[in-house]
């Protein structure tokens, strides 16, 4: 992990108050508004654990971030996925919030920036692009784990599996085929679904056969999956 600080305008506790509105606020705007640390993770690498010190809302710069939670039995389970552009860590804002409620990891290489909680809650009062932008990310998180929670609970293992494998491949794009990153295990697939490794095993193999996804990803590599898997979310 190679942490550096990337410089920000602001003269007080590295934020820039900005009390009129300028527009919308994108990833280069919200970077010169925060002073802060830029760290890199190698592949499957801690970012924070279950029980640390919340002190810190982060931001995914590069790559892909595994939120997981451990039950008091040793079970764990994939919360979410943090892609390019999200934050994560967030729940650290509530009031209360005095430890972290699950952990994250790194899912390949993936360059993170790290912001204190205090510099962002201070943000959030003094700038209206900034909170206009914090809370439609909350609250698009809000509703897919909405969507998540009722896709546990209505849906067999293999809708579930077919639409973790969709979302992980941003389906819709031109209505082609995105790669799943390589380094995405069976085994998190599991743990995103609810299921044992050895029956998503099963599901792969038949979507697999069915031509619905293909391990051979061609010259950009990784697990590619197909529009007609669709059908299967979709089937009565």
């Amino acid at each position: 992990m190679r942490p550096h600080r990337v410089g920000s305008r602001a003269s007080e506790g590295g934020v820039a108050v900005a009390r009129k509105r300028s527009g919308p606020l994108g990833p280069q705007a919200f970077l010169a508004k925060l002073d802060s640390l830029v760290q890199d993770f190698r592949h499957r690498q801690v970012i924070f654990v279950q029980g640390d010190p919340a002190d810190a809302v982060f931001y995914v710069q590069k790559g892909r971030i595994k939120l997981t939670v451990v039950s008091k039995q040793g079970k764990e389970a994939v919360l979410a996925i943090a892609e390019t552009g999200d934050f994560f860590g967030e729940g650290s804002l509530a009031a209360g919030s005095s430890v972290r409620m699950s952990s994250a990891s790194s899912i390949g290489h993936s360059t993170v920036l790290r912001f204190s909680k205090d510099a962002v809650v201070r943000l959030l009062h003094e700038d209206v692009d900034f909170a206009d932008l914090f809370v439609s990310y909350t609250l698009a998180r809000t509703v897919r784990v909405e969507e998540d929670l009722v896709d546990h609970l209505f849906n067999s293992t293999e809708r579930r599996l077919a639409r973790a494998l969709l979302l992980l491949s941003h389906f819709g794009k031109d209505g082609k085929p995105q790669p799943v990153i390589p380094q995405i295990s069976q085994e998190t697939l599991a743990q995103m679904v609810g299921a044992s490794r050895a029956r998503v095993s099963s599901f792969m193999n038949k979507f697999r056969k069915l031509g619905l996804i293909d391990y051979d990803g061609g010259s950009r590599g990784g697990l590619q999956v197909n529009s007609s898997l669709l059908s299967i979310v979709l089937r009565d």
